[in-house]
């Protein structure tokens, strides 16, 4: 069997690797950057994820894998491209739709069409549309499905095995032929459903972490006005044996997470009530964030007669990955030098070899270079610097919590 992944990110390309190595499928993967195909085709990971470059260059050694910028015909095709916004937070699937329409010509009768990229409710079928207005006589004769992704970067080799997977098909036959797709490498159950009830589904699991991720936010804001340390305070509560309350941040990233409760409320403005207050907390945070860098900057000044030197630690969205998608701590970042363009500040991402917009400082330079250290992504290595009471430190994730 053959099997064509349109996309080669975070998700695409760990997929088709797995899938060519697990599932005894030969794999192409299509990408429209050269140095992203260039780089596979080597055996080179673009992207950091633990344990993953082992298994490419496997696959790439073994010719079960190879990498192009056109699709090949197949049995199988993946649309696995971003989802990005257009306008007022509004999804834009017009990476989906070309990605469809760039595997149009090479489908034939008995080929499996999914999307695995987050999608809006009724894409799926939308693109089934596509589909079958240009090429009419498939109507029928194809299967196309839905089956979301379910994986935690850092840890994706696991969970693209042993997590569950939802797939929902336009018909029965189309979930069942997907099940069978996916069965070849996912060892985690498979449950069958719908289209729109899994694209629902890979949306309301994200907005459901939002939503708890925005509790822990506002109570950090209740507690730095309160006075109280609201990392004791998460776990006093969390000793109740029906309270979990999680971490708060500076905010919230990623490609999931911070954009799929927007699919819901650009949907269903009137019915998210909930759901669109928590994007609003979350986005906030990092705007709170970003004004306590500020105020602590101007109290030095007033207090010392000079800048400071300022280490913002972190610019990924989440601990350990090079991911910096929607990262708060990037926008934080970015806020902070626009309101200080003369000010020297130290920008730290040790997962990250450089930068097209910042310069990137080793961590531990900047730390002791630095007279305000602002921590906005809980890297492990940032947990073992010691404390200094020599430096205002702002920890916004953690790193020092009791």
């Amino acid at each position: 069997m053959k099997a064509c992944f349109m996309g080669l990110g975070y998700i695409g390309l760990p997929t088709a690797i797995i899938a060519a190595r697990n599932g005894n499928v030969d794999v192409v993967g299509v990408d429209i950057n050269p140095s992203v195909v260039e780089k596979t085709n080597a055996g080179k990971l673009h992207i950091i994820e633990p344990g993953l470059g082992d298994y490419l260059k496997e696959v790439i050694a073994s010719g079960k894998l190879h990498a192009s910028s056109k699709p090949e015909v197949a049995d199988a095709y993946f649309m696995v491209v971003p989802t990005p916004f257009k306008g007022n937070h509004e999804p834009d699937i017009s990476y989906v739709e070309s990605a469809t329409r760039a595997v149009i010509p090479y489908l034939k009768e008995g080929d499996l069409y999914v999307i695995e990229s987050t999608s809006p409710v009724g894409t799926t079928e939308q693109m089934a549309e596509i589909i079958f207005k240009e090429r009419p006589e498939l109507k029928g004769k194809i299967y196309i499905a839905y089956c979301p992704e379910r994986v935690l970067p850092g840890n994706v080799i696991h969970e693209l095995v042993h997590n569950d997977r939802v797939i929902g098909g336009i018909d029965e036959a189309s979930t069942q032929k997907a099940i069978e797709f996916y069965s070849r490498f996912v060892k985690g159950t498979l449950h069958p459903t719908n289209a729109r009830t899994a694209e629902m589904c890979k949306l309301t699991e994200n907005s459901s972490r939002d939503v708890q991720i925005a509790f822990a936010n506002e109570l950090s804001l209740i507690c730095d006005r309160a006075g109280i340390n609201v990392w004791e305070l998460i776990a006093l509560a969390n000793r109740h044996p029906r309270v979990n309350i999680l971490q708060p941040g500076c905010g919230v990233g990623g490609h999931c997470i911070a954009v799929d409760p927007y699919f819901i409320t650009s949907a269903f403005p009137k019915e998210s009530r909930i759901i669109a207050d928590a994007r609003a907390i979350n986005n906030y945070k990092a705007d709170w964030c970003a004004e306590k860098v500020i105020n602590a900057m101007l109290r030095f000044e007033i207090d010392h007669g000079r800048k400071p030197v300022v280490a913002m630690m972190g610019v990924a969205f989440k601990p350990d990955i090079d991911d910096l998608r929607e990262s708060p701590a990037k926008y934080i970042i970015t806020k902070v030098m626009q309101g200080h363009n003369n000010a020297d500040i130290l920008v730290v991402e040790p997962n990250v070899e450089e930068h097209r917009v910042f310069k990137l400082t080793p961590y531990l330079e900047a730390y002791e270079k630095a007279d305000i250290v602002v921590f906005l992504t809980a890297h492990t290595p940032f947990r073992s610097l010691p404390w200094r009471d020599d430096k205002v430190i702002l920890d916004f994730c953690g790193i020092f919590k009791k």
